[in-house]
């Protein structure tokens, strides 16, 4: 089991028919406390029912509450969530929002510090003070990932720049790397010197880029690992790429190969894909069996 502190927006991810609990940092929380990781959830919520609901549902399945803080002001956070024919999400993300005024605090820094993994990503930096407790904390923090979530118009190339370079591991998809590589270098470049070339301007060992229904690729001290993905009905994307990350750095922080980490991953966000949901239950046969059917 590893200590592991995810830090960001929680949120009410709402469709036309009706809204779950998400953001980003929250469901990859969610997912690794059910691989049995003791993980602390540091964010804001405001003084409302939507907030209390999602306070209490944090606490019911197992994630830390006592760094969660109450904004009396601000309201919980709320996204209008859209799918098209094939599942694919957009976003309107609505603010301010309590997310966008997390404080830093002792007991925040604390657990940061001492822990195994401190995850965050691109989207809270978007106003000043999440931005500075942020900051704050990737100091505190002994190994940094990063999960690039860009939000129009909610991030810079000069914010991306600082995130990165301070990040131990990122993760992408390939919208991402390869629009950040344009404003970066000016060209359109390969996938694998896009990653070489971040790497080595960054001195990030790892990095991972999600490609959405074929798969991914993950660059580990050096090397490349492929998975080409796993054929599903996909139901809706929201919450795929989390659920990726944190069966990622599950398999990473337990010591498995990266080979077998990143098929596994592949494999968790495909069956998330294909549920209702950023945070549907599932048990290990149901992942075992997808990677059986290629």
């Amino acid at each position: 089991m590893k200590n592991i502190v995810c830090f960001g927006e929680v949120l009410w991810d709402v469709f036309p028919n009706h809204k779950t609990i998400g953001g980003a940092p929250l469901n990859v929380a969610l997912r690794l406390q059910s691989f049995g990781h003791k993980v602390a959830m540091i964010t804001k919520i405001g003084k409302d029912a939507l907030g209390e609901t999602i306070f209490e549902y944090i606490k019911t399945n197992g994630v830390e509450v006592d760094y969660i803080q109450k904004d009396d002001h601000l309201k919980t956070g709320e996204v209008e969530v859209s799918l098209n024919e094939e599942g694919s999400a957009t976003y309107v993300i609505h603010a301010p929002r309590a997310w966008d005024a997390i404080e830093l605090t002792e007991a925040a820094k604390q657990i940061t510090a001492t822990s195994d993994a401190f995850i965050f990503g691109s989207l809270v930096a978007r106003t000043a003070v999440s931005k500075a407790t942020l900051y704050r904390l990737i100091d505190c923090a002994p190994y940094k990932i990063f999960d690039v979530n860009l939000r129009a118009p909610y991030y810079s190339l000069e914010e991306l720049n600082y995130l990165m370079n301070a990040a131990d591991f990122i993760k992408f998809n390939d919208d991402e790397i390869f629009e950040i590589c344009n404003s970066l270098y000016g060209k359109s470049i390969a996938l694998e010197e896009c990653i070489r070339l971040i790497s080595k301007q960054t001195s990030t060992a790892s990095i991972c880029v999600t490609l959405g229904a074929k798969g991914a690729v993950l660059f580990v001290d050096n090397e490349f690992y492929y998975n080409a993905g796993y054929t599903v009905n996909v139901i809706d994307t929201v919450g795929a790429g989390d659920a990726f990350l944190a069966t990622l750095t599950h398999k990473l922080l337990i010591g498995s190969t990266p080979q077998n980490a990143i098929n596994y991953a592949c494999a968790v966000g495909a069956y998330v894909a294909s549920q209702a949901g950023a945070n549907p239950k599932f048990e290990k046969e149901d992942i075992e069996k997808l990677m059986l059917s290629i």
